[in-house]
């Protein structure tokens, strides 16, 4: 039985990232071609490719997915797609994400305070998600491989 991995789709070849470009990673596409892939990325469904960066900022003690130029906080969307992927794929045997992403990072976003500053390095908000929803399953970063 193949097993069902969730990858994000900038490694996989798609143009989903905000500057409307890719991360293909080969060594992704072979490690997991004989599986099912299931591509995901939580923000071009919402806010579209190409699309204005968004960071993660603490504001009053919470991190908020906040668009760089018109400071538009946009966690509620990116959360609203992590859980329709959980809703459409409730049994996955594991999840690989793109590092360093706002949105799917694992330990390596830049986690920024209200002037900009790096406070520290954390989860992104759809990789947090999807480690609360998925707590049995295995998530690594393209970093893991």
């Amino acid at each position: 039985m193949k097993r069902k991995i969730l990858i994000s789709a900038c490694l996989l070849g798609e143009n989903c990232r905000y500057d409307g470009a890719t991360k293909t990673n080969q060594s992704i596409l072979d490690t997991f071609e004989n599986d099912v892939i299931i591509p995901f990325c939580p923000e071009a469904p919402v806010l579209g490719t190409p699309r204005e960066r968004i960071s993660i900022v603490l504001i009053d003690k919470q991190y908020k997915l906040i668009s760089d130029e018109t400071q538009k906080d946009v966690t509620g969307l990116i959360i609203e797609q992590v859980d329709l992927a959980v809703k459409s794929h409730p049994n996955l045997d594991m999840i690989v994400l793109k590092s360093k992403s706002p949105s799917c990072g694992l330990g390596t976003t830049p986690i920024l305070n209200e002037d900009r500053s790096i406070l520290k390095y954390a989860d992104g908000i759809a990789a947090a998600r999807l480690k609360e929803k998925y707590p049995n399953t295995k998530i690594i970063s393209e970093l893991d491989l």
